[in-house]
Parts: C-alpha cells; sequence; structure tokens
C-alpha cells in the first residue's frame, strides 16, 4: 500500500509543504516531485475544466515521484467528487466552502468508510482494478489515512467555527479570505481588520481544537507572521500565479530594454 506522507508528516507532528496547481498536466506534477522539496501537490480542480481520466494521471505522476496529493473540490457535488478522487489515487481532500456543522460531517463521511462513511471497496485504481494491489482492509487504512481539510471562507463557518472543529475526523483547516471578505460585505478587502481578525480566530480555534491550521502564502516572506503564530503547515504559490508573474515582469523588462535601444 502507498504511503500518504502528508498523513505521516501530520502523525509525527512534523511540518509539511504542498504547492498547487490547475493545470491537469501530470507533467507538470512530476516535475515538482523532482524538486525535492514538497510533501504534496494540491490539484485545484474547481478552478478549470478537467475529466476524471486527469485524477487517474495526476495520482500516477505524484506516486512516480514519491510526493501524496490533494484535491480542492467544488461544494457540490461533494461526496461524488471525493469518492472518484480516491478511487483514482488521490490522498487527501480540501473541501470547499464549508458552512456549517451539517457540512463538516458530510466532508469526513465521503471519505471515511462505513459505518461512519460511504467510501468504500470498488474496482477502482488504488486496488489494482482487480483487486491485487490492495485488500478491503488495505482500502479502509487508506480511507482513514486521507487528510480530511476544511476551507473555513464563510461568516457562517467563523460563526459556528468550535462546533465545525469538533467533528471527529476534521484534520486539517484553511482560512479562505477572499470569500470571507465577501461573506461579511467588504469584497476584496483581505487585510480588512474583520478579517484578519477571522483567519487568527481560525488559526487559534483550530490549535484549540487539536486541528492543524495550513496557510496559504505566495512566498516564503508571507510564512513569517504565520509561524510566529505557530503555524507549521504551508501551501505556497500556485502555477498560474506564477506563470503570470513571470511573464509580466521579464516582459516589461525586455520591452524597457528595446525601447532604449
Amino acid at each position: 500500500m502507498r504511503v500518504n506522507r502528508l498523513r505521516e508528516l501530520l502523525r509525527k507532528g512534523e511540518p509539511t509543504i504542498g504547492t498547487r496547481i490547475i493545470c491537469p498536466w501530470p507533467g507538470l506534477v512530476e516535475v515538482i516531485g523532482y524538486t525535492g522539496m514538497y510533501d504534496y501537490v494540491e490539484f485545484l480542480s474547481e478552478y478549470g475544466p478537467y475529466d476524471l481520466h486527469d485524477l487517474d494521471n495526476l495520482a500516477r505522476a505524484a506516486e512516480l515521484t514519491g510526493i501524496s496529493t490533494m484535491i480542492k473540490i467544488d461544494q457540490q457535488p461533494r461526496v461524488y467528487l471525493a469518492g472518484r478522487a480516491l478511487a483514482a489515487g488521490i490522498q487527501n481532500i480540501l473541501f470547499a466552502d464549508i458552512m456549517s456543522v451539517e457540512d463538516a460531517e458530510e466532508a469526513v463521511r465521503a471519505v471515511r468508510v462505513e459505518p461512519r462513511g460511504v467510501s468504500g471497496f470498488r474496482m477502482d485504481r488504488r486496488v489494482g482494478y482487480v483487486g491485487v494491489l490492495s485488500s478491503p482492509a488495505e482500502v479502509v487504512k487508506m480511507c482513514e489515512d486521507a487528510v480530511v481539510a476544511l476551507m473555513i471562507e464563510r461568516k457562517s463557518a467563523v460563526e459556528n467555527l468550535e462546533e465545525i472543529l469538533s467533528v471527529k475526523g476534521v484534520d486539517m483547516v484553511q482560512f479562505g479570505p477572499v470569500d470571507y471578505s465577501i461573506s461579511i460585505g467588504v469584497p476584496g478587502e483581505i487585510n480588512h481588520p474583520k478579517v484578519r481578525e477571522a483567519e487568527e480566530k481560525t488559526i487559534k480555534m483550530a490549535f484549540k481544537m487539536g486541528v492543524e491550521p495550513r496557510a496559504e502564502i505566495g512566498s516564503p516572506e508571507d510564512a513569517k507572521r504565520y509561524i510566529e503564530m505557530g503555524v507549521r503547515n504551508f501551501n505556497i504559490g500556485v502555477d498560474l500565479r506564477i506563470l503570470f508573474s513571470w511573464l509580466r515582469r521579464n516582459g516589461e523588462e525586455l520591452r524597457r530594454m528595446l525601447s532604449k535601444a
């Protein structure tokens, strides 16, 4: 059975670093793995088009280079998407738009097996399609090892945060400042005092409830204030933003050089 590197590091209490991609090209996952710097790659499936075959190929690419996988899935159909991702070999799930305790409970059930969940043994990639790679007991362990992460990005989620994080099986939490700013009527003001207050509340409550907080950052410099709060799990960068920044910065510089020639 393949090791879930993210789960193992969390179990040991060690820090974790991931990065995010929107492009579903598996070669990109291999390149990320070749750096030797990342514990997992997160596929942001809610931000672009993909099909179920992409999930198989992304998981294969990660396995080739020894890193774990996570997928961020849409609010609905969350149960179906979580099941398909796990069947493809994606090891960990980030659930977007959690708004209530019931949403958190549904997220956990979508990943775990019976009697607490809805996942199960099927003819899929993780078992070798015909059951030659993994036994039913090993599938149960895969589902138990899958890290269940929740996006806290709505006013109602922050208001009911302690109850949401008390749901057994929730492993990690991520605050979403942009959607939260929209939720409280200050769209896009991610540095608004109320947004910062909600983020700090999320991090502090996560520690209180024994859930690992994670921060999404654009550079190592951005990690400093989170480290001061005790955060040790980070996801840095996203492919399209990295590409856009490089293209704009270098395009501008080249145009300036040409204008002076």
